[in-house]
């Protein structure tokens, strides 16, 4: 069984029981014809809806639908995340960074991104020289740069501080 959640506050349990679909426990029929790779034409009670996938993230198990011109933002989540949250498990894999630190000790050649600065994952935040080679440090989190604790010229240790985020 799935909960369902549209637009943050429409719940449905959905079940394929026996090749049956049941939305909170009623059994309901539906048409599905394919129209294009992420396109639709759904037949419910005698009516026509096309959809459209506009953006999938497996990770969190979301999903933004236009149904019809409308858009819908889809939540999904199975027996297992039911459990972990029960568990009080469901935030482990979250993995919220605050600070990037040095990898190990080196001189600061260039830094690549201003405080306030919006960076996602994988961008590059500065260069450390170390050993006589460039290394591009990058971010490891989508978030905001809240301070840069270092700048171009300046020597740091393993394991210092060099950038913080909000």
């Amino acid at each position: 069984m799935h909960k369902v959640k549209v637009n943050g506050q429409f719940l449905f349990e959905v079940e394929d029981k026996d090749s049956v679909l049941l939305v909170n426990g009623d059994p309901i029929q539906v048409d599905l014809s394919k129209i294009g790779k992420d396109s639709t034409h759904v037949l419910y009670q005698n009516k026509s809806f096309n959809t459209e996938l506009i953006a999938l993230n497996r990770q969190d198990k979301t999903c933004k639908i236009k149904v019809n011109g409308n858009i819908y933002h889809i939540s999904v989540e199975d027996q297992f995340d039911a459990l972990l949250k029960q568990l009080g498990l469901d935030n482990l894999t979250s993995n919220k960074v605050s600070e990037i630190k040095a990898p190990m000790p080196g001189l600061v050649l260039k830094v690549l991104v201003e405080e306030n600065a919006e960076v996602k994952k994988g961008d590059n935040l500065l260069i450390l020289e170390a050993m006589k080679m460039e290394n591009i440090i990058k971010s490891s989190t989508d978030g905001i740069v809240k301070k840069i604790l270092v700048k171009q010229g300046d020597k740091v240790e393993k394991n210092q501080i060099l950038v913080q985020f909000k």
